[in-house]
């Protein structure tokens, strides 16, 4: 499955930064960028999820590896219940989106106020 088969709102994206500070955080990092502080102590570095190839995958695709593992990174499946493994794969999305994000991507009625706020 490649598409997020919950709909996609505040609240699940908040339970998926809950959750991903607990299990992800500490090899991914908060941002994503692979430098979590199991990594700082000699873990092997993962890949960033702002890296092109990663920014290109499908929404499952997160789903999956966190399910079945990838590398040195164990599966999840046991600990994380499946509607947070997507409420997970949603906030990692969200993290891509806060990196890369441009001012086409704003509202148009928030535009203003973060124009305002750079005056």
């Amino acid at each position: 499955m490649s598409e997020l088969p919950l709909p996609a709102n505040e609240g699940l994206v908040r339970g998926g930064r809950e959750r991903y500070d607990i299990y992800c955080a500490p090899c991914h990092g908060r941002t994503g960028a692979g430098d979590g502080m199991i990594v700082r102590r000699g873990y092997r570095k993962p890949t960033s999820y702002h890296s092109d190839r990663l920014r290109a995958v499908p929404v499952g695709y997160f789903f999956d590896v966190i399910t079945h593992g990838f590398g040195v990174m164990p599966d999840y499946a046991a600990q994380v219940p499946v509607h947070d493994r997507w409420a997970i794969s949603l906030y990692v999305r969200a993290l891509q989106l806060s990196q890369h994000g441009t001012m086409a991507d704003v509202p148009e009625q928030e535009r203003k106020q973060l124009s305002d706020a750079n005056d």
